[in-house]
């Protein structure tokens, strides 16, 4: 990449690259001089290619949503639930754990790692303490690292799987590390129909992986059109992802 990063922070092996093993922590930002701005991700179980649009994974609302859970003291760092899941061990490590009713309610901590359970209760342990003590009528969402295992955006029937994370801006082998753009200047793959100078884009709802024209004020953001996009071609995006 030809524009300098700036001094606050230098990226390990590059922003056009790859890798099989993490160079920096998952999540890390980084910005060049010209305001371009790029999160540090691993990819999911299966490729992606420069320009297209990326999501977290899909949401398993079975396993990760509106658990009960055990009571735990104020300072804790573990939390067991009592609602059954089937989880891997560590498969929530580096994700987030919130507190969805009283009391409790409001807070998010960092997750360190999980017990393996299979159809049982799991122990997720904390980065930090508890900071208001949880009861049995507390309940709680987790989600493992929202850039843990980025795949493709899907979105063809309308309706979310994920939080979009960015665009590839270097291919991506299945499980390596690597850096999707976020903000500024960058190329999109575009869908079916053709987008005009200036259109506010989203994820598309036509085409897995591309930008389209919003639509429904419901429709996730990506940015706006520099260039006019024709069908399924790629295109210039002033990026504006969270």
């Amino acid at each position: 990449m030809s524009s300098n990063l700036g001094n606050s922070f230098v990226v390990p092996g590059g922003i056009e690259s790859q890798s099989s093993v993490p160079l920096t922590q998952l999540g890390s930002i980084a910005m060049t001089n010209d305001g371009r701005k790029f999160r540090y991700v691993r990819a999911g179980g299966t490729g992606i290619a420069a320009g297209i649009l990326c999501q977290s994974v899909t949401e398993d609302t079975t396993n990760w949503e509106n658990l009960s859970v055990a009571a735990a003291a104020a300072g804790s760092r573990t939390v067991t639930t009592t609602s059954t899941v089937t989880l891997a061990a560590n498969l929530l490590a580096g994700g987030y754990l919130t507190v969805t009713t009283t009391p409790g309610i409001g807070y998010t901590y960092k997750i360190a790692g999980n017990s393996v359970a299979a159809a049982a209760v799991v122990n997720i342990y904390l980065e930090d303490p508890i900071v208001v003590a949880l009861t049995t009528a507390s309940k709680i969402d987790v989600i493992p690292d929202p850039d843990g295992a980025v795949v493709i955006f899907a979105n063809g029937t309308g309706t979310h799987t994920g939080n979009i994370r960015g665009v590839a801006v270097y291919p991506l082998t299945a499980y390596y590390y690597g850096w999707l753009q976020i903000g500024g200047v960058g190329t999109v793959l575009g869908d079916s129909n053709t987008i005009t100078v200036g259109s506010c884009v989203v994820g598309s709802k036509a085409v897995d992986g591309a930008v389209g024209v919003q639509t429904e004020v419901t429709d996730p953001i990506v940015g706006t059109a520099i260039t006019g996009i024709a069908s399924t071609e790629y295109g210039l995006v002033n990026l504006q992802i969270g």
